[in-house]
Formats: structure tokens, sequence, C-alpha cells
């Protein structure tokens, strides 16, 4: 059902139902690496397409939010705002950042100067549905891809009508609305081009690696992962010709470096290989980075890729311990994550390692097991990460539950880890000591 404040604010809309849309991607934080929105992007062409108007605003980088916000809704009132929510905490055990306070505070302004609906969506919010929307005071959501739900919403939001069954819709008080619906062909959602978007200069665009995505889903279910609350468990994939297609207009708007954020570019291993020769055919002059499964690359997927211009991957393998590795959930094993460090290796290309230690099962041995295993890789850095992140509807969710380390009842918005019993104060000073020797590895 929709409040009198929303129905008010929608009756302009109702005649014609093209709406007039302001988009704000809210994050204002790099983490990792500067980025853009793309993700607000895919939703902002799909409303384009489907006839509406839409005001794109960008708050990275931004000194005054208030003007910026206020004169884009001056200039074109919206019928409804959509704010794109991407990080939620920066998943740091010892001391965690709780990065939805922007967030919180742009939602509040959007609320004071305009009527129009707030509807958030993204990445982060994606994984926290509901208590997310009840945090940050918002009149609805999305979960997960957004095209074809948000556009729906548009439509029956403008006509008045129920929206019980949108696709992962929530409704702030109410709960989830229709059942989540992954679009199995991913052809038939547009791919965002250069001009959706306010873009950096031209001096900038050299040190963003765009973010692209060509496949959705991952069906490998690690223990502790967000991924299926995001993008579900099942893998769909763009053409590969309809990918460089569009990369070509990013590349002619000054983009020289791709990140590919597929949770697995090898998998399925003949779409990659399909991919890479298509991207090499085409000659864009690109530079990418992706990330590796660390099973299953063959010798002629790792020259594929080197021939189509990859100079990076990331390789998620988290221990060097079989016995956390089984703990985990992954599906390979010390030897595998070898062979395939020494295929990239053979090729030239770069390769950043993951651990993520104190999980279930941690000890100080499995500890020294891995560190001792990544010294063994030809890695060119290192990310360490100390304690897991806890999502929830994770296996490593249900565990810390069992174990009585979070209530039951508990959201999980708001950070919390999951760190092997007596082995923090050991682990962190025997990090510190390695990383201070090795000018490669990161914490």
């Amino acid at each position: 059902m929709l409040t009198g404040r929303i129905v008010a604010a929608l009756k302009s809309a109702i005649d014609c139902q093209i709406m007039n849309l302001l988009l704000i991607s809210a994050n204002t934080e790099t983490i990792n690496m500067p980025t853009l929105p793309v993700g607000l992007g895919c939703v902002a062409a799909a409303a384009q397409v489907a006839g509406h108007e839409v005001t794109f605003l960008d708050l990275m980088g931004l000194n005054d939010v208030l003007r910026a916000i206020t004169s884009a809704v001056e200039m074109s009132p919206p019928d409804v705002i959509g704010i794109s929510i991407r990080n939620i905490d920066d998943q740091r055990m010892d001391s965690p950042r709780f990065l939805l306070g922007q967030a919180r505070e742009t939602v509040s302004l959007c609320r004071r100067i305009s009527n129009a609906p707030v509807v958030l969506g993204g990445a982060g919010y994606s994984i926290f549905p509901e208590s997310a929307l009840a945090y940050l005071e918002a009149d609805m959501g999305i979960q997960g891809e957004g095209e074809d739900a948000f556009v729906d919403l548009l439509q029956r939001m403008a006509q008045q009508t129920d929206l019980s069954d949108v696709p992962g819709l929530y409704l702030r008080g109410q709960g989830p609305q229709g059942k989540r619906r992954f679009n199995r062909e991913l052809d038939a959602l547009p791919i965002p081009t250069p001009g959706i978007m306010p873009l950096p200069d031209a001096a900038r665009k050299g040190e963003i690696w765009l973010p692209f995505q060509t496949r959705r889903g991952c069906p490998l279910r690690c223990s502790y992962c967000s991924t299926p609350a995001i993008e579900g468990c099942r893998i769909r994939r763009r053409s590969p010709h309809q990918v460089v297609a569009a990369l070509r207009q990013w590349r002619e708007a000054g983009f020289s470096g791709v990140y590919f954020v597929d949770n697995t570019f090898n998998m399925p291993a003949s779409y990659a290989e399909d991919l890479c020769r298509v991207l090499a055919n085409a000659d864009l002059g690109l530079s990418w980075r992706a990330i590796v499964y660390p099973k299953g690359l063959t010798p002629r997927l790792a020259k594929a890729m080197k021939a189509a211009g990859c100079t990076e991957v990331s390789l998620g393998f988290e221990s060097g311990s079989e016995k956390i590795l089984r703990s985990m959930h992954k599906r390979f094993g010390i030897e595998d994550i070898r062979k395939t460090g020494h295929l990239l290796k053979a090729e030239d290309i770069h390769q950043m390692g993951f651990l993520l230690l104190g999980g279930p099962g941690e000890t100080r041995r499995t500890v020294e097991e891995s560190l001792s295993f990544m010294d063994s890789l030809p890695l060119n850095a290192v990310k360490l990460t100390l304690g897991v992140r806890i999502y929830p509807n994770t296996p490593l969710a249900h565990r810390a539950i069992e174990e009585g380390r979070i209530a039951q009842e508990s959201d999980l918005l708001f950070p919390q880890f999951y760190m092997a019993e007596g082995l923090y104060p050991w682990l962190r000073e025997t990090i510190d000591a390695l990383i201070a020797e090795r000018p490669h590895w990161i914490c």
C-alpha cells in the first residue's frame, strides 16, 4: 500500500507515466581503489530506455553534498529519488568503520527538500534489505539487480497500483513484497554508456579502473560470502560481442583500464576464452584486471587473457591450509592454487593473493601454514584480513549463532566478526612483524 505522502508526490506523473528521476550514488569511500558507480548506471540506463528522465548525481569527491542535491532537486524536481548503497563498512575487525552515516544524512536531506519517495538499492543494501531500510529511513528498497524491478516499480507507482509483487521490493515497516527474480538474459539489460553519469576529468580517468561485469551470480557458496544475496547463485552471461561493443564506447571516452568484477572470471572457461578472443580481435588498447578462481585455469586461457590485455589478477583463495579451505567450503586445494599461480607467472600477469585469517577452525598452525604457503607463491602483492565479517544467512552466520558468538536475532548491519578463540593477540603481532619485512604485503 502506498502512503499518503508518496501518493501526493506522484500525482503529477500519473497522466503521462513518465517520471523525473534523481539517482544518487551515495558512496564516498574508495577503500581499495577509486571507482565509478556503474551499477547505478545500469539502473539509470534501464529507466531511460523505459522513457523516464534521469538526473544522475555521484557524491564521490563532492565538497558540498547539500548544495549538489539541492541544486539537482531545484533544476528538475524529481518524482522519485533512487539512492545506491555500495559499502556498509570497511571490513576491518580491529577498528571497523561503519559507513552508512553519510548515506543516512543523504536520505534525510532528500526527504527534507523533496516529497519524492526515496528508493534504495545497490550491493550493500541488498545484503541487508530490511535492516538498512530501517536504519536509513527511506521509503522502500530493491534487493538485487534493479533494472527490471525498478522500472516495474515506477510504472506501478505512477498508476497507483499494488506493489505487493514487485520483485525484490521491500517497504519500510512492511517487509518484503514480491519474490526476487534474476534476469537470465543479461543481453536484454542495457549497459550504461559514458554519457549517462558524470565522469572524472581526463587526468583522473587514467587512475580509475572502470568496473565492468560480464557475468552475474556465483554457484560456489563459500561459507562467509554475501554474493548470493546480491546476485544469486546461477551464473548468467552477456555475449562477448555486446561486452566489447560497450567497452569500445568507454575506451573512446578516455578510459584505458578495466576491472572485470565478475566473481570468477575463468568460470566457465569456455566463455572466458571466447571473451578474450573477441576482446583481443577488437584491439581496443585496454589493460584489465580480473578475479580468477584458483582452479580450472588452463594454459590456453592464461595465454588468451594475456593476449587480450590482462595485466593483473586477484586470487582470492583465502587460506593456505587444506583444513581451513574445507571449513570455508572451498572447492579447490593447495596444488590448484600453486598451479594457477605458476600459469599466470608464465604469462607475466601480476597476481595479488588474499588471506582471510581467523575463521572457524583456525589455529596458530593453520595460520603458519598459510603464511608459509604465501611465501612459496609467485605473488606480486598480498592482502591480509584478520577476522571474517559475518553476513546474514551464510553458513558462517549459522555457525556463529550455534556457538553463541552472535544473537539469533542479530541483523548484523553493524559489523561483527568471527575470530577463533585466543588467536587474535598472537595473530596481530605475527602479521605486523611479517608486514614490516615484506613491503608488498598489506593488512
